[in-house]
């Protein structure tokens, strides 16, 4: 790639990446319907790109996996919260229950890998969502997703910036040999001062904050390695190419559903 191209991109994801930060910030400032629809588009955008990941390797059920996801998206919106895990569960045995049918008509099934790829894909891409929907909801709900997203992204920066830099441990060649622990650490650091920025210029407690720039510098940076993970044994370098300069849906949030998941568990537990 040349010196004009590498300039195009840059620029490429610096225009996606301004577009992105705002209809996320926009809408989860506004919260409701807006914030809705933005998690839904993301989250079934990122089902739909893992179920095309798995596509090369074995059948999955996507109609059903697409189903049971809008339901648990539209559920945890309406606050039907104890009727998430049982839509789940049933909807795994609606996948069964298609591949009897598949067995019993054409001598053939694939449940195990049906089973597996179509729920693995509402538990990897959708849940996380419905946790964030949840979360809007809660009286702190913007400053918790906010600090979330910010810190996400800090970490992003600091860590491409660090490992540029000065980076020369690799963190774990055989999955994203790039990837560095000085820029682990500089991400961590990124993440940790963003939320001690955040916490300054909000007038909130620290310590809160402080533990979501703690999960999302170092568990967010884990969820990133996983779908890097994904894409080097699926063989492909970006998930989808819907997000010019920067890949597709899980590409662009891999980090942010390892996160949110834990501050959901965190916040539905410890400060409900």
């Amino acid at each position: 790639m040349g010196q004009f191209d590498i300039k195009n991109e840059t620029i490429k994801r610096a225009i996606s990446g301004f577009f992105i930060v705002a209809a996320i910030m926009g809408s989860l400032y506004l919260g409701g319907y807006p914030w809705f629809i933005l998690c839904s588009i993301v989250a079934l955008g990122s089902l739909l790109e893992f179920y095309r990941i798995l596509k090369g390797f074995f059948h999955v059920s996507k109609a059903t996996g697409f189903f049971v996801g809008i339901t648990i998206l539209v559920l945890s919106f309406f606050h039907f919260y104890n009727a998430i895990v049982p839509s789940l569960v049933m909807g795994t045995f609606f996948v069964m229950l298609v591949e009897i049918i598949r067995k019993s008509a054409s001598g053939t099934s694939f449940g195990i890998h049906s089973l597996s790829g179509t729920v693995g894909g509402i538990v990897y891409c959708v849940l996380p969502w419905s946790f964030m929907i949840i979360l809007r909801e809660h009286q702190w709900g913007f400053f918790i997703l906010g600090t979330l997203f910010f810190c996400t992204w800090s970490c992003d920066i600091m860590a491409y910036l660090v490992g540029c830099n000065w980076g020369k441990t690799p963190l774990a060649p055989n999955v994203s040999p790039k990837k560095t622990m000085e820029g682990f650490f500089g991400g961590l650091a990124g993440s940790l001062m963003c939320a001690g920025l955040l916490s300054f210029f909000w007038q909130l407690e620290p310590i809160p904050l402080l533990l979501i720039g703690l999960l999302c510098g170092t568990f967010g940076q884990a969820g990133d390695l996983a779908e890097s993970l994904l894409k080097r044994e699926a063989g492909i370098k970006d998930s989808g190419n819907i997000i010019p300069g920067h890949g597709g849906f899980l590409d662009r949030f891999d980090s942010v559903v390892v996160s949110a998941t834990l501050v959901y568990l965190l916040w539905g537990n410890l400060w409900g």
